[in-house]
């Protein structure tokens, strides 16, 4: 990266493993200048400080503070938590960086339904809706539709843009958090059939996009489809859980509703928003809807992508519950 000004990387504030903050690692580690974008100035900012970065505390729904972290960027990596509000934050960003002029790329963090997800498809009846996305649900969530939005407005902005549509990551919550209870039993309880997935490691993803925001040009206006290395059912998965975890674990298939209700609804009251679109996602899943491998992501690394037993030997959630499985059994002080 000839230029020295910072990169913005937004959402830095997420958990441990999370793209932006493994994007952030990467970037101060190669030795180029970040300006992360983060919501609170909490300890995951100070740890963010302690790699080299620069920390900007704003709010992205507040376009003085969007203009402000954007001042004297001109690479900048777009991501937001799952809002009913993101579209209004990635337009403000769009037309900050309008405003200032000058910028090279602007990595967008989509989702791999943007791949299908057409107008045309968008507008046709129900019932084709329903076939089209696999007879269990007849349309996208809300959130699902505002990174469609906001690819559009990207595109209308005639700024830079990169498009990540990546699968869906072997970090979600519906593989990770929201499994626990469970696996702690040694059992893997998901309503997804015998459908088949090949879940993406989000360090892959923040590999990739940090590669993209060091050298942008061969990637301006493209938009990426990616998934992880291998498709595989919950049954193979279960190994890999297993493996992860140091103890056996079985794959117990559950109904779709009755999962969503015991599982989305009851963690997830308070946020219907984020459960809309969880729920939707379970849908899609076991409608078949992502039983898709694509080989960009090895292509674009030049390596082998991340497997999903990777990812949860990596997972600080997955860890925990491993640390307290072996903790609990009888000898394991001696």
């Amino acid at each position: 990266m000839p230029q020295r000004d910072p990169v913005l990387i937004t959402g830095a504030g997420g958990e441990v493993g999370s793209v932006s903050r493994v994007m952030v690692e990467m970037l101060r580690e190669q030795g180029h200048p970040v300006r992360a974008f983060v919501r609170g100035d909490d300890e995951r900012a100070h740890l963010l400080r302690r790699t080299g970065a620069e920390v900007f505390v704003g709010d992205l729904l507040n376009v003085a503070d969007v203009s402000a972290a954007l001042k004297g960027c001109r690479r900048i990596y777009f991501s937001m938590s799952l809002s009913p509000y993101y579209t209004d934050a990635v337009s403000l960003m769009a037309a900050a960086a309008r405003a200032q002029g000058g910028i090279e790329v602007f990595v967008n963090i989509s989702e791999y339904e943007q791949s299908y997800m057409t107008f045309e498809r968008m507008t046709a009846s129900e019932e084709e809706r329903r076939s089209w996305l696999g007879g269990l649900v007849t349309d996208w969530s809300p959130q699902q539709r505002a990174h469609w939005i906001a690819e559009q407005a990207l595109h209308w902005s005639g700024i830079p843009t990169v498009n990540v549509r990546a699968t869906i990551f072997v970090e979600n919550p519906l593989l990770t958090w929201l499994a626990l209870g469970p696996l702690g039993n040694g059992e893997l309880r998901l309503p997804f059939g015998h459908q088949r997935l090949a879940p993406i490691a989000a360090h892959d993803v923040a590999e990739l996009c940090a590669r993209i925001l060091a050298d942008p040009a061969p990637h301006i206006s493209k938009s990426y489809e990616l998934t992880g290395p291998e498709l595989k059912d919950m049954h193979a998965f279960a190994e890999d859980y297993a493996a992860a975890l140091g103890r056996q674990v079985s794959y117990i298939p559950e109904e779709v509703d009755a999962w969503n209700a015991a599982f989305v609804d009851s963690a997830l009251a308070g946020n219907p928003h984020v459960a809309e679109h969880l729920k939707t996602l379970t849908r899609l899943v076991a409608g078949g809807r992502y039983d898709v491998v694509t080989d960009q992501l090895e292509t674009l690394l030049g390596r082998p992508p991340k497997t999903v037993r990777w990812a949860l030997q990596n997972s600080p959630r997955i860890q925990e519950l491993a640390a307290v499985r072996t903790t609990q059994r009888p000898g394991a002080d001696r």
